[in-house]
């Protein structure tokens, strides 16, 4: 290695231009450093010089000088006083040059030996470049240059100093004054020298410097003053002693700032895995505490009460459940952060607590979603359920009360004797009064029939009030078998008698008999009428509305029936004036007289006009629900779209290779910016959406997008764009740290494209195996299971493009490792085998010199001290290879 540097000594030996020498300023400043320079060194040895030229002379002094600044020892010189004497000690001294790689040209043991002064300080000055000056290194820069660039590190903070040579750069002083100042501020008040005073300067930085730095005063301030160009060999020498005397402290820094480095980065990965447990477990707890809410089926009675929940349901969906949505994909980003930050520092992959995986969060808030979902069906079937009850109820009360209204008296009629006591032609007429009243029995049996069905139904749609429903039909349903046991009684005892009556009022029959049916149907299309009716469409309420108008055309013949019934009444009542028959009350056969009929009739003409007008309210009820319909479909045919183009753009952008990282981050961003701005149409359409919730439409053959579409398609999109964006980001940081070049990420993004066959952005384990042989990896299953283990250390089965490009720049990082660590708290430790918390706290940041004693284990070793540290098993576990 020596051998290899001979060229730069060869260079800087010819760059030495003896006839400088002849400048008697530059000699005197040579003579006056390089001899400081030399006894620095040989009054270690307990001797020095005077004259420079004529010491070296027997060539003893040189020898001596060598062996104290290489630390080795010289041949044994000769100690006679003859000039041949002298000349084999300085050939001696020369020849030990010359073996550490320096080329010595025109230099010769006689002119040493003469005493020539130009050739001793040169030789000098070639022995300061080799020891003093060449193992100089900063930054990949050695020697002068290094010299020089660690000046300007040093200096790089001080106000009017600005070192760019070894020679007028130095003459204000302030670039001594800087340096001492900048490794020790207590020996010099930098901020009262000044730029004009260089007399002041200098001798303030040469006497702090001989007292405090053990740096001898090899210049004169005077000399460097009144000199135009200092000598460069001189100050050269003199800045060199600067940097050995501060190159300890220097690597102390360097080992402290190493440590630093790693103590921060383990500092704040340990707070992002307490961040992301805190997380985890809020967003689990609130899951654990909104399923059960979500899971309670328990009905409520009423339609207010259903409404309630259904808006409790919404606010829920707009207000609680969006901020929880973020927090999931926070988690996810924050986890993936985690663990790349993880990965380029070297250390073990984060493995959260039992139960808070990302995976277990997944499956958590896919429960949540399942429970949400059948929530909601539940709600609004629950509503449609109560709306059919609250009609059938309504109906059932209609119905019977128009039949209890019916059976009013019937029981005291059947029960009633007169039979007993009445003339023939009262028999007769009691007997057709009878039968009449038989047709009419009968054709209130379908009612009794609808009656119970409508009970019936209530009790399987499990009506909330169906004792009293029960109670009231059975009552019903016992009085009408009650009458049909008392008619068919009665029906006997008249025809027993039947014998007995001769006489009987045809016309009073005919009346009966047209008149009960003609009330039947008065009655019917009364409760028609009245009856109310639920629609959903318009085609449902123009069919009512179709079916009301034929009514209506039947009504001038249900007039014209009216009118005969009448005349027979009026014939009735012309034949007993006539005839003077002896009637006593009403029509035997009948109860309905022409006053009732002429009421219902009156009635009957009175409710089709109020029927008409409630048709059209609902019509228009209708046309409006249909305006809705069409307003969210129109509005969701554009969203749900635009939502599946942009997830397919977003997961070309991710696949494909258009420019570098960074332009894709762009345009990603610049999508997500786009996405959320269109965050009102969403929200336009969930007015809408509530709109027709509020309306109470449940269908909508306009679109085949609903609202829960949307919003699962919308927080798809927002989740997608902000973990496409992460990944990229953690790409950078790959590529970053890795010192990967765009053509090599390039590259692995073709490769990776193609073999993900299946356009997922992941490849399967078969498809990456497949990868790797064609990149020339020969893999067996061990092999290629402890590969898996370290792109997939999740065990999902699928390899992420980020785990595919650490994995083929892992083995090239530039990371600190373990060694790396404990080779620093070696140079701390002093080379000892363990560390004291004095030096740890000496050497260290406060917060990080604690947290490293509060971790360190004692030291058990033989040579150790009292509370000494065991700095070599921390490192280990700082980089997880064992348990602090």
């Amino acid at each position: 290695a020596e051998g290899e540097r001979s060229p730069v000594y060869m260079q800087q030996e010819d760059s030495w231009d003896r006839d400088l020498l002849l400048d008697p300023a530059w000699e005197k400043q040579q003579r006056k450093t390089f001899t400081a320079w030399c006894n620095s060194h040989l009054r270690k040895a307990g001797t020095q010089i005077d004259n420079i030229e004529e010491d070296f002379r027997d060539g003893l002094k040189l020898m001596l000088l060598l062996e104290v600044i290489s630390g080795e020892r010289l041949a044994k010189p000769e100690r006679g006083k003859m000039r041949v004497h002298k000349i084999s000690n300085v050939n001696k001294a020369l020849d030990f040059i010359a073996g550490k790689g320096v080329k010595l040209v025109s230099i010769g043991a006689e002119e040493i030996v003469d005493g020539n002064a130009k050739m001793t300080l040169g030789m000098i000055w070639t022995i300061i470049l080799r020891f003093a000056i060449q193992d100089i290194s900063v930054e990949e820069t050695s020697a002068k240059e290094g010299l020089l660039l660690w000046c300007q590190r040093k200096t790089a903070p001080y106000k009017n100093v600005n070192i760019q040579n070894f020679h007028i750069s130095w003459k204000d002083g302030l670039g001594f004054c800087a340096l001492i100042h900048r490794h020790r501020p207590e020996l010099i008040d930098y901020g009262k020298l000044r730029k004009d005073d260089p007399m002041t300067n200098l001798n303030t930085a040469f006497e702090v410097a001989e007292k405090y730095l053990d740096i001898p005063k090899m210049l004169d301030a005077e000399d460097i003053v009144n000199t135009l160009r200092p000598d460069e060999k001189a100050v050269m020498t003199y800045v060199s002693c600067y940097y050995h005397a501060f190159s300890g402290k220097q690597k102390a820094e360097t080992a402290a700032n190493r440590i630093c480095k790693v103590l921060a980065v383990n500092q704040e990965n340990e707070q992002l895995m307490e961040d992301y447990e805190k997380l985890a477990s809020d967003l689990l707890e609130w899951i654990r505490r909104t399923v059960p809410w979500l899971e309670n089926r328990a009905p409520e009675n009423t339609m207010q009460a259903m409404q309630q929940k259904l808006e409790d349901f919404r606010d829920y969906r707009r207000q609680h459940k969006p901020p929880k949505v973020q927090e999931k994909c926070q988690l996810e980003i924050n986890f993936n952060t985690l663990q790349t930050k993880l990965r380029l520092s070297n250390r073990p992959a984060f493995m959260p607590s039992e139960g808070k995986m990302v995976s277990d969060i997944s499956n958590a808030w896919g429960g949540l979603e399942g429970a949400e979902k059948g929530y909601e069906e539940w709600l609004l079937n629950e509503i449609r359920r109560l709306e059919r009850l609250d009609h059938l109820a309504e109906k059932f009360r209609q119905k019977a009360a128009i039949h209890e209204a019916w059976t009013h008296g019937k029981e005291e009629m059947l029960q009633h004797r007169d039979y007993e006591t009445a003339s023939l032609s009262e028999i007769k007429a009691l007997l057709k009064k009878h039968e009449a009243f038989e047709s009419d029995l009968a054709a209130h049996q379908d009612r009794v029939e609808q009656i119970a069905a409508i009970a019936q139904e209530l009790n399987e749609l499990d009506y909330y009030d169906s004792p009293s429903v029960n109670a009231r039909c059975q009552r019903i349903c016992d009085q009408w078998d009650g009458l049909g046991n008392m008619t068919q009684k009665r029906s006997e005892a008249l025809q027993r008698t039947e014998k007995l009556l001769e006489t009987i009022d045809q016309l009073y029959l005919e009346f009966a008999k047209r008149a009960a049916p003609f009330n039947n149907w008065m009655e019917g299309a009364m409760e028609d009428l009245q009856d109310t009716f639920i629609v959903h469409t318009i085609e449902e309420i123009q069919g009512l509305s179709t079916a009301h108008e034929q009514f209506k055309a039947t009504l001038p013949e249900a007039d014209k029936e009216r009118q005969a019934i009448l005349g027979i009444h009026n014939e009735i009542a012309k034949i007993v004036q006539t005839y003077h028959v002896n009637i006593a009350g009403s029509n035997p056969y009948t109860a309905i007289d022409p006053q009732e009929v002429n009421a219902k009739w009156d009635k009957v003409r009175q409710l089709v006009p109020q029927r008409d007008q409630a048709l059209i309210e609902e019509h228009a009820r209708q046309q409006n629900n249909e305006r809705l319909r069409r307003q969210f479909a129109n509005q969701a045919n554009v969203i749900g779209p635009w939502i599946q183009t942009k997830m397919e753009e977003i997961g070309r952008i991710s696949i494909e290779m258009h420019g570098t990282l960074e332009d894709q981050l762009t345009h990603l961003r610049q999508y997500e910016k786009n996405i959320v701005n269109y965050k009102p149409k969403i929200d336009q359409l969930e007015g809408d959406h509530q709109l027709i919730q509020e309306a109470l439409i449940f269908d909508n053959k306009h679109t085949n997008y609903t609202m829960e579409h949307i919003r699962v398609g919308w927080e798809q999109l927002l989740t997608t764009i902000a973990r496409t964006i992460n990944e990229i980001e953690n790409q950078i940081l790959t590529r970053d740290a890795k010192g990967i070049s765009q053509e090599q990420m390039n590259e692995f993004r073709a490769s990776f494209n193609h073999f993900d066959r299946k356009r997922t952005g992941m490849m399967d384990a078969e498809d990456y195996k497949t990868c790797l042989i064609s990149m020339g990896y020969s893999l067996g299953e061990a092999e290629f299971s402890r590969i898996m283990s370290i792109v997939d250390p999740n065990r999902m089965g699928v390899v992420t493009f980020q785990a595919f490009i650490d994995f083929m720049s892992r083995e090239t990082a530039d990371t600190d490792t373990a060694d790396q660590v404990m080779a620093s708290f070696k140079v701390l430790a002093g080379d000892k085998s363990y560390i004291l918390a004095d030096e740890l706290r000496r050497e260290l940041p406060p917060d990080q010199a604690e947290y490293c004693i509060a971790r360190m284990a004692p030291y058990t070793g033989p040579d150790g001290a009292p509370g000494a540290l065991d700095y070599m098993s921390f490192s280990t576990a700082l980089y997880g290879e064992s348990d602090l």
